[in-house]
């Protein structure tokens, strides 16, 4: 058994023995009394630790992207990222750059909301293109596989945008293992970093233009029990470790010209610990989720589009191709 199969028994195991023990609800119910965890968001961790692990966004406890991968950020996104015809060849006049999203139910349920927000704002870039490719029961593992259907979909809703995988330069990715399934830290969360590196490598050999990678991890998953509560809390660290693996100078995630991978950064961070919150503000009710206590309802998708366009409207590294001035 694969160690996907091995992550989703054991939670499945979890609720199904919790439910036998009158100690928890169904799997797919929401219990609106998990309000919060006190676990601590790790954006609020800073350079203290979890279960041994620090917190911060980026290296050393910090959310600020280090000064020369911020700059090379602010390089790619300024010169390199630019309208493209569909061959890929830079054209101003006639080209498009191409926004894409990966990911899970979530993801997609999110991204479209996102899209239809953003539609007709005359903010944005007249040469940008923005297509989902997220989709429901798809996780980080299909994903990871360079065979897997999830590309081939992906491929038709640009064909349907009329755009071409030349033409994809920025990607927003949003992933999890099959059911929040983190069972032993770190090593599962270690587990999804390795997927992620899959991911970005198998998107920059399928879209030689790719450039940019902003990644996010789950909102809160408490109010749909334990078990996926703390995999949604510990999917952050999958996505630090794999920016801080680039960071660091992983050959693996070389993102020079002809490297294996775009440069890749923090979209926007979700988590917050329910109605306890964190310190800028961001909370997650019971009722921002729908009646499974894990999908976002319209509340919690307007919650994700509006973390997402404050950061890219925002964030040096997005402006330059994500708005039109």
């Amino acid at each position: 058994m694969d160690r996907r199969k091995l992550l989703a028994a054991s939670v499945l195991t979890g609720a199904v023995s919790s439910v036998a023990l009158g100690l928890g609800r169904a799997a797919y119910a929401s219990d609106c009394s998990r309000t919060q965890t006190g676990r601590v968001p790790i954006n609020d961790l800073g350079t203290g630790t979890y279960l041994g692990a620090q917190g911060g966004l980026y290296p050393g406890g910090g959310n600020s992207r280090p000064a020369t991968h911020n700059q090379n950020g602010l390089y790619l996104a300024t010169n390199v990222v630019q309208p493209r015809n569909r061959q890929g060849a830079v054209d101003p006049v006639n080209g498009r750059v191409v926004f894409v999203s990966t990911g899970m139910s979530n993801t997609t349920q999110e991204f479209s909301y996102f899209i239809q927000s953003v539609q007709g704002d005359p903010r944005l870039h007249p040469k940008l293109t923005i297509v989902d490719g997220a989709q429901g029961s798809r996780d980080a593992v299909d994903w990871s596989d360079p065979n897997s259907t999830t590309w081939s979909v992906l491929a038709d809703r640009l064909a349907a945008a009329g755009v071409t995988a030349p033409q994809v330069q920025v990607m927003w990715l949003k992933h999890q293992i099959r059911g929040d399934g983190l069972v032993a830290f770190p090593q599962d969360a270690q587990y999804l970093r390795d997927r992620l590196r899959d991911i970005v490598t198998v998107a920059r050999s399928r879209y030689p233009n790719l450039r940019l990678g902003f990644l996010s991890s789950r909102s809160y998953g408490d109010y749909n029990g334990a078990a996926r509560g703390k995999g949604a809390y510990e999917q952050a660290f999958a996505v630090k470790w794999l920016i801080q693996d680039q960071i660091n100078g992983d050959a693996r995630l070389n993102y020079g010209t002809n490297g294996p991978a775009p440069w890749l950064s923090w979209g926007t961070y979700l988590w917050a610990d329910g109605l306890a919150g964190r310190s800028d503000g961001l909370t997650w009710a019971c009722g921002d989720f729908v009646t499974d206590g894990i999908h976002p309802s319209t509340s919690g998708k307007g919650k994700v589009t509006g973390q997402l366009l404050d950061f890219l409207t925002g964030d040096p590294a997005a402006t330059p191709w994500f708005l039109a001035d």
